[in-house]
């Protein structure tokens, strides 16, 4: 019997691996190179696509958690340090095995949602059981809490069609996309962007990589309300605000590692040029040749 006989949602497994790598990796150059995309899409397409876009910003409400589940987590209703270690192991599991982004941002949705509807029972003898039928009654308990609605509504819905409203040319579309994916997956460990939806997200993401992409101007959030009907400014500030912080402290963090790193190398160098010095200034000096004494001549 195949191994996922006892699921109820039984999917292509390949459909989860299916990603361009190199715009994952970030590995996309600098923008400045020539590609054969002749921009991003028509007129028309754009206004079918926007038209698209609008009627998922409307519904996009009904994939995300209850409004009041960011505040217990804040008051530790829900332990927010558990939720940070499953988010941390996710994203862990999906940068090992090579998943798509958009899988570990669902594998997170699915939690968050499941937590701010269910319950979970607290038993100091709990054990974990992984066997397939106990996998198989979790999965309908949590199919049955999300009203088995799976295919959520995520920033990853929106990047593709903003990223091209800030460059309609195609040029720099590859690379925002990979920093803007970038940053919302560091976004996922904060529950302080739990309080914003999918398309400020996305929005918020793809402003702060066109802020870090020098032939690109800067979009303001203001401006960036004007891509789609829904978009909602005040939303939109206040994530690009909290994602702005979390760059820069990520560059600050990664900067003072380096920094501390260099400083460990550079006292560790010192210390043994001391030790080596130290050890041949207090070293006794090397025994004197005795002198050869000639040989008495007889008298």
């Amino acid at each position: 019997m195949p191994d996922d006989a006892f699921l109820f949602c039984a999917e292509d497994a390949a459909a989860a691996f299916v990603f361009d790598a190199a715009a994952a990796a970030g590995d996309v150059g600098d923008g400045d190179e020539d590609d054969d995309d002749d921009g991003c899409c028509s007129a028309v397409e754009d206004e079918e696509s926007a038209a698209s876009i609008a009627e998922l910003i409307g519904g996009e409400a009904q994939y995300s958690p209850r409004p009041d589940y960011p505040d217990r987590l804040r008051s530790r209703s829900i332990d927010p340090a558990a939720r940070a270690e499953s988010v941390a192991w996710i994203l862990k599991v999906q940068e090992y095995y090579g998943f798509l982004p958009l899988t570990a941002y669902l594998a997170v949705n699915y939690m968050d949602r499941f937590l701010s509807l269910h319950r979970l029972p607290v038993e100091g003898t709990s054990r974990y059981d992984f066997d397939p039928g106990t996998v198989g009654r979790m999965e309908l308990i949590v199919l049955t809490a999300l009203n088995w609605r799976l295919r959520s509504v995520t920033p990853f819905t929106f990047i593709d069609f903003f990223a091209c409203k800030v460059d309609p040319g195609g040029r720099h579309t590859r690379c925002l996309i990979a920093r803007a994916t970038q940053v919302i997956l560091a976004a996922m460990h904060d529950i302080e962007f739990l309080d914003h939806c999918p398309s400020s997200m996305a929005a918020a993401a793809v402003l702060c990589a066109t802020g870090e992409t020098p032939s690109l101007e800067s979009v303001s959030p203001g401006a960036a309300v004007s891509w789609c009907i829904g978009l909602a400014e005040e939303g939109i500030s206040s994530c690009y605000r909290l994602m702005r912080q979390l760059v820069t402290g990520n560059v600050q963090t990664r900067v003072a590692s380096t920094t501390m790193a260099a400083a460990v190398n550079l006292c560790c160098s010192d210390e043994v040029l001391s030790s080596h010095s130290s050890s041949i200034s207090t070293s006794s000096p090397p025994p004197a040749k005795r002198r050869k004494r000639s040989p008495t001549t007889a008298t």
